[in-house]
């Protein structure tokens, strides 16, 4: 007797390639530094973590359904309109609800080249086709991207500053991306880094979703705030999107816990002060001793580098990783992002930067 085939999935499904996620241990070694996952280098809020712990005796209780506590916490902080938030499983889910809600079979699904890859590997889980426009110099170029837009193309996802180049559009040429869109298409811009960045030019978003009704800002509490273990972000939206994107989320999508810590990191700004600040001095000391070594940098404004390493047998990028690793140090390898010459390397602590310098200096040095 022949066996009848089991369940057959999507067509489609099969050729995404899984997401691989940063390592997080390393065997022998108890307490490896971590660099690979763009992970805070000095931890939550405090508040953050005591307003988590309190709610422990509470957690056979169903969540608020709406997160409307944090959604007004992220308004007040912001000066937004908490009715245009959308809260979700951190900006992977707003991504994957956008992706649901906008996009399926025969449709595109537009990014830039080295953009974060939740972009493609979503668009095909719905049965949409996604589309790369190049880079110029590891950086979104907006004529590439217009020039892709087609009949059939549905939501253009940029990464603001993007990961993993660490490289950002100024405010003007973003405006200039979404004027060249038609009204049908989608702009959802991914501001998961934006707290990092220190430029006169860069604006996260907010302005462009105020006018405009094919805009989406999405934001994250994983970075800057240290609650990736929480799995909290959001969106903000024009109110004909949010209520879409509450159609089609999960009813109690964000734990009361989460949520708990998503308020009070929202509301402590002098952890986020120190964090900022933390960043502001380590990425440019950073840069500078990697420059030093001779390796070729894009200029990040995020909380990570990208070095390039030499096409040498012995001194490349895949050498570079096992060498760290050995060493007990955790980066990121890029080949999945098309840069398999480039590491991406997250800013730790002081000490943890201090001494991935010291061995990156003997890796370059030798013969």
């Amino acid at each position: 007797m022949i066996a009848a085939p089991g369940p057959a999935p999507r067509p489609g499904i099969l050729e995404i390639a899984p997401y691989v996620g940063g390592e997080a241990s390393i065997a022998g070694i108890e307490r490896p530094i971590r660099l690979a996952s763009n992970e805070s280098a000095l931890g939550p809020s405090p508040k953050a973590m005591a307003a988590y712990r309190a709610l422990a005796d509470d957690i056979h209780r169903y969540p608020e359904g709406s997160a409307r506590q944090l959604r007004e916490a992220i308004g007040e902080h912001h000066g937004l309109d908490p009715e245009r938030i959308v809260c979700g499983a951190g900006s992977d889910e707003l991504i994957a609800l956008l992706l649901r809600s906008y996009a399926g079979p025969g449709d595109e699904v537009l990014y830039s080249r080295h953009g974060f890859l939740m972009y493609p590997i979503g668009a095909l889980s719905v049965g949409a086709t996604p589309i790369a426009a190049p880079e110029r110099e590891l950086t979104t170029d907006v004529d590439a991207l217009l020039a892709r837009v087609t009949p059939r193309t549905r939501i253009v996802f940029i990464a603001n500053p993007n990961n993993p180049t660490g490289t950002y559009l100024g405010a003007d040429e973003l405006a200039r991306l979404h004027r060249g869109l038609p009204p049908s298409v989608l702009l959802a811009i991914d501001a998961a880094y934006a707290e990092f960045v220190n430029r006169n030019d860069y604006a996260a978003g907010t302005a462009l979703v105020e006018r405009a009704d094919n805009v989406v800002m999405l934001r994250t509490f994983s970075k800057i705030y240290a609650l990736a273990g929480l799995r909290l972000g959001w969106g903000y939206c024009p109110a004909a999107i949010a209520a879409v994107l509450n159609r089609v989320r999960g009813p109690f999508n964000v734990s009361t816990p989460a949520a708990a810590a998503g308020i009070a990191a929202v509301e402590d700004t002098a952890s986020l002060a120190r964090a900022r600040a933390h960043n502001d001095l380590w990425l440019p000391w950073f840069s500078g001793r990697l420059a030093g070594l001779g390796l070729e940098l894009t200029p990040s404004v995020a909380n990570f580098v990208l070095p390039r390493f030499p096409e040498e047998p012995g001194r490349d990028a895949e050498a570079a990783f096992a060498f760290l690793r050995s060493r007990g140090i955790l980066t990121r390898q890029m080949d999945g992002y098309g840069l398999p010459q480039h590491l991406r390397i997250t800013i730790g602590t002081g000490k943890e930067m201090e001494q991935v310098a010291s061995v990156l200096g003997e890796f370059m040095g030798r013969r």
